[in-house]
């Protein structure tokens, strides 16, 4: 078994980074002090893996759109009690998630770590599918699809990401159509269970109050070793020109709420986390709290307290993304293009990109003092091929220069697309 300690001297911290005999690498993080320990099993696949292979197929298999949200709601069943139920006995907390490029399954607790990881190995490890069960859980999901339908938040970002992308399946929502998971059956499930669930494909990250050696120990005890496989997902060739610049919706809002985005060349896998920082100060001088572009779009009455900025970023994806509420969203948009065009003209203030800096390493900083975050950061790094203590090295390396030059490759005004939904009854606008 290879064990390694990784360690950063500027945060005087270190962790435990284990290659385990199953395939499965373990990332943990013990913490002294702390009552609690939150724990992050992972798959390097989400919603985008839907046309894959490995060196044992002859071609490329297509699966259904929301396969993967499918997969994650159905592992938590099994013949006897389901892993929820199972939770209830050991008072740890659990959930899961499925992004477009990862899933996750997860606990947290303050006593009885070792039986809830137990059943974490174990039911992420055991999967369950027949025909009946799964025709059931396409009821369910089918619900929850029609619910996600109805939330402003998230088809005004979905609306945004079919304007940016014309091929790419980020466009594509999370959970699938009621029409794509109706496709699913028990023999797919099981086809991406033992393509993607296969232990050197994932990852076991844990942070907080707990023993490494009861880890390792039951690893050992639940854990069979996986075969080595090659997974290669079919890449997209998605053109760099938007869809549309402009789309827009109407469903009860009070106030027009929009989101926007610059759709940026997709960064190597080996550098997108780190360059991710890079883009994070980018948008903290251009319209972050402190910003002069915040401070005048707040006080002319286009934005409120909901504005928000975030890097949108995954594997062959990226883009900056700002959104919010307001009265009028194209004003917003032709407020932040004037503010691009003036900052590649007159350049970035030293003094502008300093705090902006200070405030992304702080924050980073602040990040290590949770276990949540810390697990998170560990199983994204893991993806990435990276350590988690190189995302704050690379906070405190970024130089001015480097946001500048961010500036001008990411931000080009042809590549944004807005996306509005307004309150129903509102008159329908073009571009």
């Amino acid at each position: 078994m290879n064990r390694q300690i990784i360690k950063s001297e500027r945060l005087n911290e270190e962790y435990i980074k284990i290659h385990h005999p199953s395939g499965l690498t373990l990332m943990l993080y013990p913490l002294k002090g702390y009552s609690t320990a939150y724990a992050l099993f992972g798959t390097n696949y989400g919603s985008i893996d839907t046309c894959f292979k490995t060196e044992n197929d002859p071609d490329f298999v297509t699966v259904p759109e929301g396969i993967a949200h499918f997969l994650e709601h159905k592992l938590f069943e099994s013949e006897d009690l389901d892993a929820f139920a199972r939770y209830a006995k050991t008072g740890a907390s659990a959930n899961a998630y499925t992004s477009f490029d990862r899933t996750c399954y997860l606990f947290s607790c303050s006593d009885n770590f070792e039986q809830s990881l137990e059943i974490l190995l174990d039911f992420v490890t055991s999967p369950y599918f027949t025909p009946e069960t799964v025709q059931k859980e396409q009821g369910i999901i089918g619900q929850e699809i029609k619910m996600y339908d109805d939330s402003p938040d998230w088809r005004v970002l979905f609306n945004l990401l079919r304007a940016m992308y014309q091929k790419h399946p980020v466009r594509i929502d999370i959970a699938g159509t009621v029409e794509s998971i109706a496709q699913i059956d028990d023999k797919l499930l099981y086809r991406c269970y033992n393509t993607f669930y296969n232990l050197n494909n994932m990852v076991l990250a844990i942070a907080g109050n707990f023993d490494p050696d009861v880890v390792v120990r039951l690893c050992d005890k639940i854990l069979k070793k996986a075969p080595l496989q090659t997974i290669q997902s079919k890449r997209v060739e998605e053109p760099m020109q938007i869809q549309k610049e402009y789309v827009e919706e109407r469903l009860p809002v009070s106030m027009p709420i929009f989101s926007m985005g610059y759709k940026v060349e997709p960064k190597p896998v080996e550098t997108s986390a780190l360059d991710q920082i890079t883009s994070e100060i980018l948008l903290d001088i251009l319209s972050g709290e402190s910003s002069p572009l915040y401070r005048r779009l707040y006080d002319k009455g286009l934005i409120n307290a909901t504005f928000s900025n975030e890097v949108f970023a995954g594997r062959d994806y990226y883009s900056l993304l700002f959104s919010g509420e307001s009265p009028d969203p194209k004003a917003v948009r032709d407020e932040l293009i004037k503010e691009v065009e003036r900052l590649k003209k007159e350049g970035i203030a030293q003094e502008d990109f300093d705090r902006a800096k200070k405030a992304n390493y702080g924050r980073y900083v602040r990040m290590f003092n949770n276990v949540e975050s810390i697990a998170s950061m560990m199983v994204v790094a893991h993806f990435y091929n990276i350590t988690p203590y190189q995302i704050i090295d690379k906070v405190a390396s970024v130089t001015l220069q480097q946001v500048q030059q961010a500036l001008e490759s990411e931000m080009i005004s042809s590549r944004l697309a807005l996306s509005v939904i307004k309150p129903v009854g509102e008159q329908e606008e073009k571009a």
